[in-house]
């Protein structure tokens, strides 16, 4: 997406995560009250049925109180200095206090987005060339809060300790029968209602909150309205669920939240069109064994989605060393590019780029179609892998790409292409022989091989930026990253088969941003603290049909040690 596009979508986003964190974190530490994840589905009957996401947050205190089984002793008191911190600053000038005065009554929260109220836009006074041509200025996105109340009594304690606050205006007015009540402190006013005594709806609009009432008393719901319902009930399988995500209409929501920004370029018909292959998205977050673990499914319009899912035998991993600190791993890279191009041919964004990666290999009669990407028609994997050897010694990192081929006479014709293209750069084209197999280096005089490639097996080449990486490919002595225990605990537990990996090895990462960070500007020590206690990052995709997509994620967590 246009980098335009995620300056105003970020903070629509952003705004719901922030609240989400900020009770997230709370928990975290303090153990939230009790509640059941399944009244989301009574919270979304509260809101209006025009909302463009709805997320759930449990406030259930078993899944968050699994959370304390990771972490070092310093990333818990960084992260406990920094919320007591973060309560200061929200509670300042008060005698409010989270666990005497909001953690008894609060239930489950939902955070919903609902398109701008019609409403006049701000304006901004135009730049003096322009005098009579006001500027419309991006608009905050419209969050609506439903609150569970669980304790009706600490909830009525709660609300008058609000009224006795000073410096605090309180205004009440009526609609439908219902009491809102407006806040005005040092900053912009809530308004708030209590509905049945069951919830408390919050909004920094109050005709949002009338909108919540109307859908009260009878007006179209989140939970009744068509694509809603089906995903409110749909089930991400995961343990000890903190929070779930809804969106029942991605391509309204993504067109929605981009008329925030009135400033902003109109998305193109053709963008549009790619934004209807995602009909309804349900995600969720949850905490398990290995970390925290994130699970989405995308349900798919099958008649637009024309990319050709394939699941991978997995098998290329462990071609790669134990050295390797990122992969990324998948099937047939050919019909992706394929997809890519039919693309292209509907949209002059996506033609645009696939002309200029064709371009600079025209000028050494490589077609990129059929040379490159013609033969890349099985399992593929990328890696990052360490190494302080030879021309890599500067970096700490090369880079290995393994392609299982069932075209080897195209794949040996593009490498000779290469390495005659090397020849005429004043490279040296050298062959050697490791561990039984013959590999070619394209060598930079008197300092090393920049580049190397040969044959795995039959069917497997590999080319590397960097000879070292070559070398340890060939050789096949180190242990198989797919045997590695880090490699095993972040993968391990995702789901297959699938189409492929995306794998992080964060101790082996933070070692190289510590060599780079050390020459510029350290990394900070908080930060370094909190990277220190997560052991890895891995992501995965499968998709059972061409009408659903699932993608898993996780945050494979160092286990909690003793102080």
């Amino acid at each position: 997406m246009p980098e335009s596009k995620s300056k105003f979508l970020i903070p629509a986003v952003g705004a719901a995560v922030v609240v989400a964190g900020s009770i997230a974190a709370y928990m975290y530490f303090k153990g939230g009250p009790s509640g059941d994840s399944s009244s989301a589905l009574g919270s979304a009957k509260i809101v209006p049925s025009t909302a463009l996401i709805a997320t759930y947050i449990s406030t259930d205190p078993q899944p968050w109180s699994k959370l304390q089984q990771f972490g070092t002793p310093q990333a818990q008191q960084l992260v406990a200095k920094n919320l007591q911190g973060f309560n200061q600053e929200l509670f300042k000038d008060s005698n409010i206090s989270y666990d005497n005065d909001i953690k008894p009554w609060v239930g489950g929260v939902m955070i919903a987005v609902l398109p701008q109220n019609s409403t006049k836009p701000a304006q901004l006074n135009a730049p003096a060339a322009q005098p009579n041509a006001p500027l419309k200025v991006p608009q905050e996105p419209n969050i609506l809060l439903v609150v569970g109340i669980k304790d009706k009594l600490s909830a009525l304690n709660f609300a008058n300790k609000l009224k006795g606050q000073k410096d605090v205006k309180i205004q009440e007015s009526d609609y439908k029968g219902q009491k809102i009540i407006e806040s005005k402190g040092k900053g912009k006013p809530t308004y708030t209602v209590v509905l049945d005594n069951t919830y408390v709806v919050l909004a920094p609009e109050k005709p949002s909150v009338e909108k919540a009432i109307d859908t009260f008393k009878g007006e179209a719901s989140f939970a009744s309205k068509e694509g809603a319902s089906t995903i409110l009930s749909q089930r991400v399988d995961l343990k000890n669920t903190l929070a779930l995500v809804y969106v029942p209409d991605y391509g309204n929501m993504i067109k929605q939240l981009a008329a925030i920004n009135p400033q902003a370029t109109p998305l193109p018909p053709q963008t549009l069109t790619q934004l209807k292959q995602v009909k309804s998205m349900v995600a969720g977050v949850g905490v398990d064994d290995a970390g925290l673990r994130f699970k989405a499914i995308a349900n798919l319009d099958p008649q637009l989605n024309k990319f050709q899912y394939q699941t991978t035998p997995a098998k290329i991993v462990g071609q790669f060393p134990t050295d390797t600190f990122a992969l990324i791993s998948g099937q047939g890279i050919n019909r992706t590019w394929q997809t890519l191009v039919e693309q292209s041919k509907d949209n002059p964004d996506i033609k645009q780029t696939v002309e200029q990666l064709r371009a600079p290999l025209t000028s050494v009669q490589i077609d990129l179609d059929k040379d490159i990407f013609g033969w890349m028609d099985g399992e593929f994997a990328f890696g990052a892998v360490q190494s302080n050897q030879s021309l890599l010694a500067n970096f700490g990192f090369g880079v290995a790409l393994v392609f299982d081929t069932s075209d080897r006479k195209t794949a040996e014709a593009t490498l000779t292409k290469l390495d005659d293209f090397a020849k005429k750069q004043s490279l040296n084209v050298a062959q050697k022989n490791i561990g039984g197999k013959n590999i070619t280096e394209l060598q930079i005089p008197q300092q090393g091989a920049l580049f190397a490639h040969g044959w795995l097996d039959q069917d497997t080449v590999f080319l590397a930026i960097g000879g070292p990486v070559g070398e340890a490919l060939a050789d096949g002595k180190s242990q198989p990253l797919d045997n590695s225990d880090t490699f095993k605990a972040v993968t391990g537990s995702i789901a297959k088969p699938n189409g492929g990996y995306f794998y992080l090895d964060m101790d082996k990462t933070v070692t190289l941003i510590n060599r780079f960070a050390a020459q510029s500007q350290p990394i900070p020590p908080d930060t370094s603290t909190i990277l220190g206690s997560i052991r890895g990052f891995g992501i995965t995709a499968t998709s059972p049909d061409k009408s659903t997509t699932q993608m898993e994620m996780l945050l494979a967590l160092k286990p909690k040690t003793a102080k």
